[in-house]
């Protein structure tokens, strides 16, 4: 499997993903620049945290037009997965990759601290290695995290499972107290309909090795790994 870790001016997470696919997961990855817009050589793109383009007009809107996310459609409709964390989960959903979108947070503060997150959804490609109701730890850094549906988009999500991460309690509870950023109904990560795009706010990449203080996120890329090492689809090339 070969992973590509999207690099937009302003992003910062970029090397914290590669380190762990290159060094974590022992698996090929490789830079890509906003401006490239051929992506035969991937199975799966990342589009890490940072502040693509200095969040300007809205965190994620000029970045959500670059050529290498208006690629992405094709990419995905052949089989691609893609994995957005923080201001790639903003970028998703402004390029309509995703449903919702992501506000400021109710705080009107900028948030850098732990979160825990239960499992919604384990029969995705991103958390087949993952259990219902599971808890895990995992850093959140961001301004503008809070997650927002109308009604029918909330309803559509839930029904269709595409809520696959919320915000918990360090016990499973979905309590107001540890909802950071006001997001509705305490999302913290969706799917696309076909399961093959995912955004989430929290760093999966800052929670896969012990010496950072726990690996809470390193099943969603062994999930990842799992999709298509087991299933055998590997992207033709």
């Amino acid at each position: 499997m070969r992973f590509g870790v999207v690099i937009f001016p302003g992003t910062w997470s970029d090397c914290d993903f590669h380190h762990v696919i290159s060094e974590v997961l022992r698996q090929p990855v490789a830079y890509v620049w906003h401006r490239e817009s051929n992506l035969s050589e991937y199975d799966c793109i990342i589009l890490p945290g940072g502040f693509s383009y200095g969040d300007y007009l809205r965190a994620g809107a000029i970045a959500g037009r670059s050529p290498v996310v208006e690629a992405l459609p094709e990419f995905i409709g052949r089989g691609g997965l893609v994995l957005g964390s923080c201001n790639g989960f903003q970028i998703l959903c402004e390029a309509r990759l995703l449903p919702g979108a992501l506000m400021r947070n109710d705080c009107l503060q900028y948030r850098c601290q732990s979160t825990f997150l239960r499992v919604e959804n384990a029969e995705t490609n991103f958390t087949r290695t993952l259990r219902p109701g599971q808890v895990l730890k995992m850093p959140i850094s961001h301004g503008e995290g809070k997650f927002f549906a109308d009604g029918e988009t909330l309803r559509s999500l839930r029904d269709k499972g595409q809520i696959v991460f919320r915000y918990c309690a360090e016990d499973g509870r979905i309590t107001k107290e540890s909802n950071p950023n006001g997001s509705v109904d305490a999302v913290a990560g969706v799917v696309n309909e076909a399961g093959t795009v995912l955004g989430l706010m929290p760093h999966p990449e800052r929670a896969a090795e012990s010496a950072l203080g726990g690996t809470d996120g390193l099943p969603i890329f062994q999930s990842l790994l799992g999709t298509l090492v087991e299933d055998g689809s590997f992207l033709k090339r």
